[in-house]
């Protein structure tokens, strides 16, 4: 066995080596830092790059808080800008602005409604001020003069007694629009609209002798659910409104068919007289609108027949339309069909 022996002068000093080792140490954590804060910066930048449809998203909404939407200004034309649907901040930005949209669908009804509100209130208040101020005055008129003719007096309360029921009328329909726009539920019974046809249509030629009625109903009988002393005021009204507007000798045309959705049944009132005006169609089931003001006040109308037929309509699920033109005039009632 050979055994070799190493002697201190022949070993070699490692302090260079650890000067280099130290050396790299230092040059990989300074690489490593600077490559930490380069990632850094590089991700501060896409983030804020990412994020700069959320800073839009948080800039509109700012401004949205500004505005005086509880002053009625219903505008709202506050939109996130530069969207792209492919990322999520872009999709958070769209859902933002669909959102904004439908508040301000949202706003306008309510202005609209309003607005609605307070017309119909001033056209109430006017409408029973009218016989309230007869009342008095014929009331006034026959206390003040105790001696007076005993016809002028029995005059003075017949129009007491005219005024009193008119404004009942007024109030009563009132009450029935207020309660309809409560959602307060009506009957939900059959009613057999053939026979609601029938006897309505046999009043109005005891009522309008002037007037040709003419009925036109399928074989068998249509039936729908609903509250049939409605239904029968919503066939009482148009008829009426038939009568009033036009001249005598004017054909009136009741009718019952199939709807236009399968499943649903037409009544249509259709009479050929001289039409409705074009400027009143879009408002014509508006609360207290009357094509001749003076004319339908004196006949006993108080404005609110077609808004009365409009709000039963709604209230059964059903739609109504009008096609109007000289010479025919035509109101249609859609209704859920009830099957037997």
């Amino acid at each position: 066995t050979e055994i070799y022996t190493l002697s201190l002068h022949d070993a070699l000093p490692i302090s260079g080596v650890q000067s280099t080792l130290h050396k790299v140490e230092i040059a990989e954590l300074v690489a490593f830092s600077a490559a930490l804060i380069l990632a850094g910066i590089i991700g501060t930048g896409f983030v804020r790059l990412s994020l700069r449809p959320l800073r839009r998203v948080a800039a509109t909404a700012t401004r949205v808080t500004q505005l005086p939407l509880a002053s009625g200004d219903v505008t709202l034309a506050e939109r996130v800008p530069d969207i792209s649907p492919r990322t999520e901040a872009g999709q958070v930005a769209e859902a933002f602005n669909r959102m904004l949209g439908h508040v301000e669908g949202a706003l306008a009804r309510r202005a609209a409604s309003e607005a609605r509100l307070r017309r119909f209130a001033a056209d109430a208040s006017h409408e029973l001020r009218t016989p309230l101020a007869a009342i008095r005055g014929y009331a006034e008129l026959a206390l003040r003069n105790p001696d007076a003719d005993p016809a002028d007096i029995a005059h003075a309360l017949h129009r007491v007694e005219s005024e009193s029921a008119r404004m009942s009328v007024l109030v009563d329909e009132l009450l029935l629009l207020a309660q309809l726009d409560a959602g307060r539920p009506l009957a939900r019974e059959p009613v057999d609209l053939t026979r609601l046809a029938i006897d309505a249509t046999d009043d109005a030629r005891v009522a309008s002798e002037d007037h040709r009625w003419v009925l036109e109903l399928p074989q068998e009988a249509v039936l729908v659910r609903g509250d049939e002393h409605r239904l029968h005021q919503v066939l009482v009204n148009l008829m009426s409104n038939a009568t009033r507007h036009t001249p005598k000798g004017t054909a009136v045309t009741v009718a019952l068919a199939e709807g236009a959705p399968p499943g649903t049944v037409e009544l249509s009132v259709t009479d050929d007289g001289p039409g409705i005006p074009p400027e009143l169609l879009p408002e014509l089931f508006e609360r207290f609108v009357r094509g001749d003001s003076s004319r339908s006040r004196a006949a006993g109308s108080t404005g609110l027949g077609l808004a009365i037929v409009d709000a039963v309509t709604t209230a059964h699920g059903g739609s109504i339309t009008v096609d109007s033109q000289p010479g025919r005039t035509r109101f249609a009632i859609t209704l859920p069909r009830l099957c037997a």
